[in-house]
């Protein structure tokens, strides 16, 4: 009974030294593994390629009527503003009224004034006609007639081209716009001539941008420009640079440069424009995949499973792609994401994303091209 006894001790005491032992080596294989990883980087990485992207000059500017696009309007006649139907910056349509406008009692004097003139002329004229016919008055009597009431007469067109002839005006938009501004107030007295009201034409805006001076050399006209509102990311335009000035701006100390959109756009709207000067050609990696320190501008690529450093020179970016030149191999990757913490040489290993596009790639192989 005794023997029976110490035989299950043994047999439980083998056990529990075989299940040390094993639980040991789980945990030493565990900590190989660890090791191993932390003295590896987790990266993220991407091919590489060469081509070329559009070499873009970025510039500033908002939104404001093209210098051929704005009408100024007004009547040649003194009155008094009696209904303003619009305000700045409403958008009108052809045809709508914008503001009533009524003659002061001495223009209203100088029409009647024509109209009598005019009037008088003509009897004369008929007159003088009669006593011709009865070799009563001359012919150089009639012709004194004639263009007596001829001078009347363009006399009388004028003053209704001017006026209507009508002691109350009526201005009425003659195009789809937006008023830009209406410098006089309702009741105001307002001498011939004076502005009444600005209006805009609908598609008479140009985003004016200014350019640094060291950079107008590379401006053309009709060069393709991309505008993005700066209030709204989502609003986008295309464009061609239609002006470039020869002087500077004395506020900005720029030069302003036009861009004519056919699209509508909100007068006064921010803008940032990029203008299509050239292409730059190189190496095409991500924006993101090029760093700096002492030595200059460097990224890294992946050869099997260590990180090669290679010294690269900026040649342009966009918001996405830099353009680089340098002595990249197309059959390594560039490390895009954890290229912070690398130093040449350092082991990395690919996020599992990476690794299942690459299972992916050796599933998709002809059997002839598997390895045995």
């Amino acid at each position: 009974m005794k023997s029976r006894t110490r035989f299950v001790l043994l047999a439980s005491v083998l056990v529990s030294i075989t299940a040390g032992v094993m639980v040991s080596s789980a945990l030493g294989a565990a900590a190989d593994d660890t090791k191993a990883e932390a003295a590896s980087v987790l990266v993220e990485t991407k091919s590489v390629q060469q081509g070329e992207i559009a070499d873009r000059l970025i510039a500033y500017g908002s939104a404001v009527p093209a210098i051929n696009a704005s009408m100024s309007m007004s009547v040649q006649a003194e009155g008094r503003v009696m209904r303003i139907l619009a305000t700045p910056g409403e958008a009108v349509h052809t045809g709508q009224t914008l503001l009533e406008f009524h003659l002061s009692a001495a223009a209203s004097s100088t029409y009647s004034q024509a109209v009598s003139a005019l009037k008088l002329a003509r009897e004369e004229q008929i007159r003088t006609v009669r006593l011709l016919e009865q070799q009563l008055a001359t012919r150089e009597q009639k012709a004194l007639a004639d263009k007596a009431a001829s001078d009347a007469q363009n006399a009388l067109d004028a003053l209704e081209h001017e006026t209507g002839g009508k002691p109350q005006q009526t201005l009425t938009a003659p195009f789809d716009g937006v008023v830009a501004t209406i410098p006089v107030a309702q009741g105001d007295r307002i001498a011939a001539g004076a502005t009444l009201l600005t209006l805009t034409r609908t598609n008479g805006l140009v985003v004016t941008v200014g350019i640094e001076p060291s950079e107008r050399g590379r401006l053309k006209l009709g060069q393709d420009v991309e505008v993005e509102s700066l209030g709204d990311a989502a609003v986008k335009h295309m464009g061609k640079l239609a002006r470039i000035d020869r002087s500077l701006n004395p506020k900005t100390r720029l030069v302003d440069a036009d861009i004519a959109i056919a699209d509508e756009m909100l007068q006064g709207d921010a803008f940032r424009a990029g203008i299509e000067v050239g292409q730059l050609r190189g190496w095409l990696v991500p924006r993101d995949a090029v760093l700096d320190d002492d030595e200059g501008a460097y990224l890294f690529q992946v050869d099997g499973s260590k990180a090669v450093r290679v010294n690269v020179k900026r040649i342009g970016r966009d918001e996405e792609t830099a353009v680089v030149d340098g002595p990249l191999d197309v059959r390594r990757e560039v490390v895009l994401l954890g290229n912070y913490q690398l130093e040449n040489g350092m082991a990395v290993r690919k996020t599992p994303a990476e690794k299942d596009k690459e299972d992916v790639a050796k599933d998709k192989k002809t059997p002839s091209e598997k390895k045995p």
